[in-house]
């Protein structure tokens, strides 16, 4: 058997070059390294004064809901991995509300109809206030606009009467059996219970509006006030199955779909969109009276626009007109506006 040839000694000159190259190619690998922690370090940077400073001045043009995501650097042991997008904020992108103005630029260059239905708002609504479009938004929406309208009014008997109503809330979902530990949503309904007494002042513990934005957008708080009022939702389409069962069926298309099914794959999952089965489960069970402003592509035989709106008006918020007898329905406590898909918040004149 040959023995293997051995191989010629390698220069001092070959292995100063090879020495060289290696080096060469470590100081470039090196500044590659420093450049991509440069960027990352000033994109985190650039986002903490975003949360912890002032809001910026408002931009001329805002993004639309969909708008192609930004990116940053997440970093894992100092060194650059991944690209990852930055989602919206839960809870608007400014502390403040926008103008209606921001609506009319996101659809200057789409549907001209949308564009007249926005002038047909602005006679009325000032502001929006937008929520992120997780599937969430309707929920995240009556969360912060009910939150605000307490801090506004300062209204205990408001508090107390939703205390008690969350109270029987938890004692239907336990009567109904709702195949959930009772810690599942208890906790979820404390939370809710805590940010509503936060809001009064006269309280230790008593938060600002803009500390209310702030709680509004952390997703620690936020989710689990958005489960309570799912979980609240549920128990009020099953203890009135009769009535939401035709509604849910015309939604789903099928006839096979019982009430039971549909809130377990439609109202308590997190990310599952809303419709007016949910509003009006949600509205009536906590007895808080809403409007829903529609903003879609609907035109009547003529080509002219109107834009419409719904109450959704609890039974428990309906008095009887001295005068004449009647019902008449109270105020809504706010406004959301729905596009299709979504919901924000609607602020008057």
């Amino acid at each position: 058997m040959g023995q293997r040839e051995a191989k010629p000694e390698k220069t001092e000159g070959q292995i100063e070059a090879t020495l060289s190259l290696y080096r060469s190619k470590k100081a470039k690998a090196g500044k590659q390294l420093e450049d991509a922690r440069s960027k990352a370090a000033k994109a985190e940077k650039q986002l903490e004064e975003e949360e912890a400073g002032d809001d910026p001045p408002l931009p001329p043009q805002i993004d639309p809901p969909l708008q192609p995501p930004q990116w940053i650097i997440w970093r894992l042991g100092g060194i650059p991995r991944l690209l990852l997008p930055i989602p919206r904020p839960l809870l608007g992108k400014y502390h403040y509300k926008e103008p209606l103005s921001s609506l009319a630029e996101e659809y200057k260059s789409g549907n001209p109809i949308f564009l007249e239905k926005i002038k047909v708002l602005t006679e009325q609504y000032a502001a929006i206030r937008r929520t992120r479009g997780d599937g969430n938004c309707f929920f995240r929406s009556f969360m912060f606009a009910y939150l605000e309208h307490i801090l506004q009014s300062q209204d205990r008997e408001e508090i107390d009467r939703i205390t008690v109503i969350v109270e029987q809330c938890r004692k239907t979902l336990l009567s109904l059996g709702s195949g959930y530990a009772e810690f599942t949503f208890k906790d979820t309904f404390s939370l809710f219970l805590e940010q509503l007494e936060s809001v009064l002042s006269g309280k230790e513990a008593c938060i600002s509006h803009e500390e209310l934005v702030q709680r509004s957008r952390d997703q620690s708080v936020s989710d689990y006030v958005v489960m309570s009022f799912r979980y609240i939702t549920s128990g009020e389409i099953r203890k009135r199955s009769e009535f939401f069962e035709p509604f849910i069926q015309g939604l789903s298309n099928t006839s096979n779909t019982s009430v039971e099914q549909f809130c377990k794959s439609s109202v308590e999952p997190m990310g599952e969109e809303s419709d007016h089965v949910h509003i009006t489960a949600l509205s009536d069970a906590l007895g808080v009276p809403i409007r829903i402003v529609c903003l879609d592509c609907s035109h009547d035989d003529k080509g002219s626009v109107s834009v419409n709106h719904h109450d959704f008006t609890p039974a428990a918020h309906k008095v009887t007109d001295a005068n004449n007898g009647g019902v008449v329905a109270l105020e809504p406590f706010f406004t959301l506006l729905y596009r299709p898909g979504h919901y924000d918040i609607l602020y008057p004149k």
